[in-house]
C-alpha cells in the first residue's frame, strides 16, 4: 500500500484525529477547511495544513475533500448522522470508496478492523485518504481513538498482538509537527 496523504476537514473529532495521524506518522497531510478556519471549538489551528474554501459552511467543504481524495474512511460510533451522514452521501454521489467503521464495532474486534481498512486501502489503490466522522462533542474521545486506529493500522505493526488495554486512552499530548503547508490531494486519473 503507498499512502501518499491524508486529508480531512479539520473539524473536531474525527477530523482531527486524521491529522494527528499523519503529523505523528509522518504522512504528509492537507484538505479544505471552511472560510475562517471554522470549527466547532472556533478556529481551526494553523498546526494542520488545511486551505480554505470561499464558503463559511461545512457542506462546502466536506464535498471538496470527498473530490480531492481516491476514497474516505468515515468514523463514527452508530450510524452515520448529520455530516458524517451527508459525507457518507457524497461519496456515494461521486462513485468514491466509502469505508464506514463504528469504533464500537472496532473496538470490540480492533485487529479484524485494521486489516479489513488496510485491506480496502490496497484494493481501491487509494494514495488520498479521507478522514471523516463524528465531532468531538457528539462521540466525546474519538478524536483520540482515531489517531490511535490509524497509527496502529498504517504502522509497520499494524497486525502485531493486541495490547491488554486496547480501549486505554493516547498517553500525553499527540505529537505534531510543523510543516510548510501542502496543496490538498489532488484527484487521480480513472
Amino acid at each position: 500500500m503507498a499512502l501518499a496523504r491524508i486529508i480531512s476537514g479539520g473539524q473536531t473529532g474525527a477530523d482531527r484525529g486524521g491529522l494527528d495521524a499523519a503529523i505523528a506518522l509522518g504522512i504528509p497531510h492537507g484538505g479544505w477547511c471552511p472560510k475562517g478556519r471554522r470549527a466547532e471549538d472556533g478556529t481551526i489551528p494553523q498546526t494542520y495544513a488545511l486551505r480554505e474554501t470561499a464558503s463559511e459552511t461545512y457542506e462546502v467543504r466536506t464535498r471538496h475533500n470527498v473530490i480531492a481524495a481516491d476514497g474516505t474512511v468515515l468514523f463514527t460510533r452508530g450510524a452515520p448522522t448529520g455530516g458524517s451522514r451527508l459525507t457518507a452521501e457524497f461519496a456515494h454521489e461521486r462513485g468514491k470508496p466509502l469505508l464506514h467503521l463504528d469504533l464500537q464495532e472496532v473496538d470490540a474486534r480492533p485487529a479484524e478492523a485494521r486489516r479489513r481498512f488496510v485491506s480496502w486501502l490496497a484494493e481501491h489503490r487509494i494514495r488520498t485518504l479521507n478522514v471523516a466522522g463524528s465531532r468531538e462533542s457528539l462521540a466525546p474521545g474519538i478524536r483520540a481513538a482515531v489517531a490511535r486506529f490509524l497509527m496502529q493500522a498504517l504502522s509497520a505493526d499494524a497486525f502485531a498482538p493486541e495490547p491488554e488495554h486496547v480501549g486505554a486512552e493516547l498517553s500525553g499530548p499527540l505529537p505534531v509537527a510543523a510543516e510548510t503547508p501542502a496543496a490538498p490531494g489532488t484527484k487521480r486519473p480513472r
